[in-house]
């Protein structure tokens, strides 16, 4: 049997995949550009990809192909509707990432809340040291404690992210198509009327896409903070980015990109020095921890597939 893993640096080069050895001979790619999927997986059984689309553009030809191992929880890179039309099976990694994503979310939340990219700065440029004062309080920042916390989606990030919030003492709300025991569930417009602090977690749809844009924002409070760890297009990122400039919010920081990386033609780029922004690059899911529950996972899912096991399948 043949595996290619197409994205192998997507993972981290310092992660160990040898154990994929036991079950064939493996390839292994550091990237794959899309004119070179084709070729990747033309005479594979097996892929690993966390990045790379697949589609019908590039699966046509893969006779050999039997299964797809996405190393993620979302899988919008994979049309798993033409897997599904050609016998392709198609598996993902769910909740692997969950304290990973949490952790994450909620550093981004209190650099932006306790404005520590200014306070850094005031230490790090000589500010401090020449001013002669045992502090600096400006500019403002304020306690979480007692402010409401909106999540948006509160599935296993948004409610491991929901439990934090509240452990330190905000009140917590949340949108969910469907609603749930143990916390406030909202419209969307509510928890953007109500919300101080907003954190998105909700999956990537045709009805999810942009959800966060011009007509959401423009409820919310001009005190509120935003942050983004599930998917860039879930946020219309020219109205965040016009919304930051023109302070209609008070902060903003994002793990996740419609492009990535994104580039300098994007209205990311325009603020990513603003000192109420704080952007990541794609890594809030990536803890050492996570990634190697990612791959463990993705090899339990090839092996319960050729020993005639349904496990994490999403194309059934």
């Amino acid at each position: 049997m043949k595996i290619a893993v197409l994205d192998r640096l997507t993972l981290g080069d310092d992660l160990d995949i040898s154990g994929a050895e036991k079950f064939g001979d493996v390839v292994s790619y550091d990237s794959t550009a899309p004119d070179e999927a084709e070729a990747h997986i033309g005479d594979v059984d097996v892929v690993f990809v966390n990045k790379v689309k697949l589609g019908e553009h590039n699966l046509k030809n893969a006779k050999s192909l039997k299964l797809i191992c996405e190393a993620a929880t979302g899988y919008d890179n994979i049309d798993v509707e033409y897997c599904r039309n050609h016998g392709i099976a198609v598996c993902n990694v769910p909740g692997y990432s969950v304290y990973s994503v949490a952790q994450v979310t909620v550093s981004l939340v209190l650099n932006l809340v306790n404005r520590l990219k200014e306070y850094n700065r005031f230490v790090s440029d000589g500010t401090y040291t020449n001013g002669g004062t045992a502090n600096i309080l400006k500019p403002v920042y304020h306690e979480l404690y007692g402010k409401t916390w909106g999540i948006v989606g509160y599935g296993s990030i948004g409610s491991r992210v929901g439990e934090i919030a509240k452990a330190l003492g905000c009140n917590v709300i949340a949108y969910k198509r469907t609603p749930v025991d143990g916390v406030s569930c909202v419209d969307i417009d509510t928890l953007a009327e109500k919300s101080d602090i907003i954190t998105v977690h909700i999956p990537l749809s045709d009805k999810t896409r942009g959800l966060i844009g011009k007509e959401l924002i423009s409820k919310m409070k001009e005190n509120a903070v935003i942050v983004n760890t599930a998917r860039g297009a879930v946020l219309d990122e020219d109205a965040v980015c016009n919304a930051v400039k023109e302070k209609r919010i008070a902060g903003f920081g994002t793990d996740v990109y419609s492009t990535e990386p994104f580039g300098t033609d994007s209205p990311y780029y325009e603020i990513k020095d603003y000192d109420n922004v704080c952007f990541t690059p794609h890594m809030a899911w990536g803890t050492i921890e996570a990634r190697e529950r990612c791959f463990g996972e993705m090899l339990k899912n090839m092996k319960a597939f050729f020993d005639g096991e349904i496990r994490n399948r999403i194309d059934l």
